[in-house]
């Protein structure tokens, strides 16, 4: 499988001296090719570089929702909505269990709550799942905002996401990476992933809780 190369990279950044390798985020002059962001090179076919403005980049300590995209001998790699990959080791899953059984424990796509053990110099990011409190999410949905909006959605001392798993009756679980775990009935889902992209849309406005509230009770006296 291929893998980034994590080196961080400026703007102006000589990448290659062959035109040919530009990929996304790079430009060519003189023949060479040069870096158009700030930052992580990709090798592969081509150069490109994958912006890091705005993009989660991961702390030892978050919980975050991952996304299950591959298995190799020991590791399964996980999607954490961010520039780097996660690996969860097969001794961190919370049970002992065979390496040709991983795919039985963690399939390819599966959601999962995880936490960041360990992030090196070079941003090899190791996960684990060695917590009761962390595991597979294998009911209701997933929703994916900017992991910037976070801060609000979860409001001033858990305002906003207190006020939300109170007035709709569902389960949350808010990512540091901008995933969003909901539970409950199909409707209160609904209403809740509609109300979370709202807050994303409108997250640097003032009286944002208030509004919402509003429109919460609104769409429920609209359902009776």
């Amino acid at each position: 499988m291929d893998r980034i190369d994590r080196r961080v990279v400026i703007p102006g950044e000589l990448l290659a001296e062959d035109p040919k390798k530009a990929g996304e985020g790079t430009y060519v002059k003189d023949d060479k090719v040069y870096s158009q962001l700030y930052g992580l090179v990709n090798h592969r076919d081509k150069i490109s570089v994958i912006p890091l403005a705005g993009k989660y980049v991961p702390s030892v300590g978050d919980t975050v929702i991952g996304i299950v995209g591959d298995i190799t001998v020991s590791n399964w790699i996980i999607d954490i909505n961010s520039p780097y990959e996660g690996l969860l080791h097969i001794s961190e899953y919370p049970k002992r269990i065979e390496r040709n059984e991983m795919a039985k424990y963690l399939r390819i796509g599966s959601s999962i709550m995880i936490r960041v053990k360990d992030v090196d110099s070079t941003k090899k990011v190791e996960l684990t799942l060695n917590d009761r409190r962390l595991g597979t999410l294998n009911t209701g949905r997933v929703v994916e905002i900017s992991y910037t909006r976070v801060p609000r959605v979860i409001g001033k001392g858990g305002s906003m996401i207190s006020m939300l798993k109170k007035e709709l009756n569902c389960n949350m679980f808010v990512g540091q990476n901008g995933r969003i775990w909901v539970n409950g009935s199909d409707e209160d889902m609904d209403l809740v992933l509609k109300t979370i992209l709202i807050i994303e849309k409108e997250a640097h406005t003032t009286g944002l809780t208030d509004r919402i509230m509003d429109f919460l009770r609104t769409e429920k006296e609209a359902r009776s």
